[in-house]
């Protein structure tokens, strides 16, 4: 897909990975036992959805390189958060290890299509209108 199909942060691809990552590890950690609701549980449903919120705020930010390429980072570090997340969910023995390595592997894939947006950010940034 190209640049010039895509209208809104909700048509790129990492966006949608993001979210369906979000969505799937919101049902997997409704059954996280009920005194980890206040630790574990909020901690990976909010590093999970923040990856999307931050994907969201470097579009609106593309006017500027360096405010779109920071969010992008945000984004960056939210994704790696949550596979740490994963990790412990994993040892604490929440989450079944099969499930955990396919969710690992989507944000590693989500964290390599983030670093590609960074690494060619010149390309998305709106430029300057001329008077």
């Amino acid at each position: 897909m190209g640049i010039e199909f895509i209208k809104n942060h909700r048509d790129l691809e990492v966006y949608k990975m993001a979210f369906e990552a979000a969505m799937q590890i919101f049902e997997l950690s409704k059954k996280f036992p009920v005194e980890e609701r206040y630790s574990l549980t909020d901690q990976i449903r909010r590093s999970s959805r923040s990856v999307c919120a931050n994907l969201a705020e470097a579009w609106r930010k593309r006017r500027y390189e360096a405010a779109f390429v920071a969010k992008l980072s945000d984004s960056e570090t939210e994704a790696a958060e949550t596979q740490t997340w994963i990790e412990f969910a994993v040892k604490c023995e929440y989450l079944d290890r099969e499930v955990a390595l396919e969710l690992y592997q989507t944000y590693n894939q989500i964290l390599g299509k983030l670093v590609n947006l960074i690494a060619h950010s010149s390309t998305w940034v709106i430029p300057p209108k001329k008077n």
